[in-house]
């Protein structure tokens, strides 16, 4: 079992930043990837960007540039550094982890509103 704990999103106005984070805490040696998503109302929930526990990192080409992921040296924590938003990076953000084998497992989420 993994358990992934959402913190960091709010209010921002246009060009802000914001930094989210998420710590997993559990079975954390089972975890092979570790990633962000974001859903807002109406939508599906989309990729926004993952990390690997052997290292490499994918972003969606919408936030390339903007976006950076990390881990801690412990790798049971991920952040989001979230450059240069835009209205439509308005969304429920979720922590997601893959483990090697099995199931999924999926934050709360936390809200990211980006308006003047």
């Amino acid at each position: 079992q993994v358990h992934l704990v959402e913190s960091g999103g709010g209010l921002v106005q246009p060009g802000g930043t914001l930094i989210l984070s998420c710590t997993a805490s559990g079975n954390v040696d089972e975890i092979g990837i570790m990633a962000w998503y974001r859903q807002s109302p109406g939508n599906q929930r989309d990729l926004v960007a993952r990390i690997f526990a052997r290292g490499g990192i994918d972003y969606v080409d919408s936030v390339k540039g903007r976006f950076t992921i990390s881990r801690n040296e412990g790798k049971n924590t991920i952040y989001l550094h979230m450059g240069s938003l835009k209205p439509e990076d308005t969304a429920m953000y979720y922590c997601h982890a893959e483990p090697y084998s099995g199931a999924a497992y999926w934050g709360e989420g936390t809200q990211v509103t980006v308006s003047s």
